[in-house]
């Protein structure tokens, strides 16, 4: 097997792993017939990057980008479904869809009426697309000073972190290959940010109660 394939479906099999960590937080709704404790904006995002890149991919001709990025799209899609269904802000989730559904439409027709078809069309959507990769994988940085004030790592997911470390990786060693840094370079900070999560739980586990050191082995 050739490295750009085998890279390829390694960016596959880790990427769609990190999306269907989502699941536990579908089962907690179904189960709990309520969407309280749960973030609704980090679905409704994703699946906002993911149909950037998706046509991303399509542009390009990539089928790995392609494929991911449907999968990705279509399970965000049933998280946004689900938590619309549970929640009890229907007025406030339903706006922010549609202010969504009104940020992807215009982006659309920009790139499909104002640029032209080539190079420029496809540049333009990467950096767009890319922008957007690293603010989501920077936006937690907040929650990481916090952490480092508290002292309590409770509050991050350990197998999250260790699927986002090897996507991001995956995703940076496929770029590098391709020569393409509209992919390396949005991936690299989930790299980063991942090392800084481990140090977190490093450092701050022995401090955490018996029972959730238990959980993260």
């Amino acid at each position: 097997m050739e490295l750009l394939q085998l890279l390829s479906w390694t960016c596959i099999v880790f990427t769609v792993g990190m999306f269907s960590t989502g699941l536990t937080d579908l089962k907690k709704m179904r189960d709990s017939k309520s969407a309280d404790n749960i973030q609704f904006l980090p679905f409704l995002t994703t699946c906002l990057n993911n149909l950037g890149w998706l046509y991303y991919g399509m542009l390009k001709r990539d089928q790995t980008i392609v494929l991911v990025n449907v999968i990705g799209a279509l399970l965000q899609i049933l998280y946004v479904a689900t938590y619309l269904h549970y929640t009890k802000q229907k007025r406030l989730v339903m706006s922010q869809t549609l202010a969504a559904g009104m940020v992807l439409t215009c982006g659309w027709f920009y790139f499909t009426t104002f640029l032209p078809q080539g190079d420029t069309q496809l540049s333009q959507l990467g950096l767009t697309c890319s922008v957007i990769t690293v603010s989501m994988y920077l936006s937690p940085l907040t929650d990481l000073v916090e952490i480092v004030r508290s002292s309590n790592v409770q509050c991050l997911s350990f197998p999250l972190t260790v699927a986002t470390f090897f996507t991001s990786t995956s995703w940076v060693l496929y770029g590098l290959q391709l020569n393409d840094y509209y992919i390396v370079v949005p991936n690299t900070p989930g790299i980063f940010t991942s090392l800084i999560r481990f140090y977190l739980f490093w450092r701050f586990a022995s401090n955490q109660s018996p029972s959730y050191k238990l959980m993260q082995i």
